[in-house]
């Protein structure tokens, strides 16, 4: 969505040429924010409603061109010091959430890279076994039953360091990427109606 003209009362950022658009209607700025959070504003945490509208609307986009935020306040007055407070506490809120995604990225990977020595050892000591007891010259069919049994039980235990390295971290790093988008969008501030003369 292009926005050319600014409308009425904007403050804040000019969304750039190409920019996909959020907006969202509100009475008042501390709407957007957690009304536990005793930090100041610029430090607030947004409303956990808030968060999961604007990580799933940018989820949803197919296009990784440009994010923005459009915040239209249903009272008549809004200040260019406002504008910029909220563009600070959306930008360092996101910042801070993909900083947090990236730490859970490395506790995955580490806990992978555990996995699967643990898992590694754990096979190679079933092959290991499994084939002391099917070279002994008197094994029966129990000896055969067992070792299939270590070996098995070998490879379950790389189920983990598998999944880990497969499947768990490209959908942590991605959101990480999506956060990243967020913490850059431009952000600004639209009064829904002319203040009375």
């Amino acid at each position: 969505m292009e926005q050319t003209t600014p409308a009425y009362g904007e403050l804040g950022d000019r969304m750039p040429p190409g920019c996909e658009v959020l907006e969202i209607h509100i009475g008042q700025l501390n709407q957007l924010f957690n009304a536990m959070d005793p930090a100041p504003f610029r430090e607030r945490d947004l409303d956990p409603n808030a968060e999961e509208f604007n990580v799933g609307w940018a989820r949803e986009l197919r296009s990784d061109g440009p994010l923005g935020l459009t915040v239209h306040l249903d009272r008549k007055t809004g200040t260019a010091e406002e504008a910029a407070m909220l563009k600070e506490a959306v930008h360092e809120f996101f910042v801070e959430r993909a900083h947090q995604t990236r730490q859970r990225l490395r506790q995955v990977l580490r806990v992978g890279r555990t996995s699967l020595l643990i898992g590694l050892v754990f096979l190679t000591a079933s092959i290991v076994v499994g084939d002391q007891l099917g070279s002994r010259a008197n094994a029966g069919h129990f000896s055969g039953v067992v070792r299939e049994s270590l070996l098995i039980g070998g490879w379950v235990a790389m189920w983990k360091p598998i999944e880990v390295f497969l499947y768990d971290w490209w959908p942590i790093l991605a959101e990480a990427r999506l956060l990243d988008r967020l913490g850059r969008m431009a952000v600004n501030i639209v009064q829904s109606s002319k203040p009375l003369a």
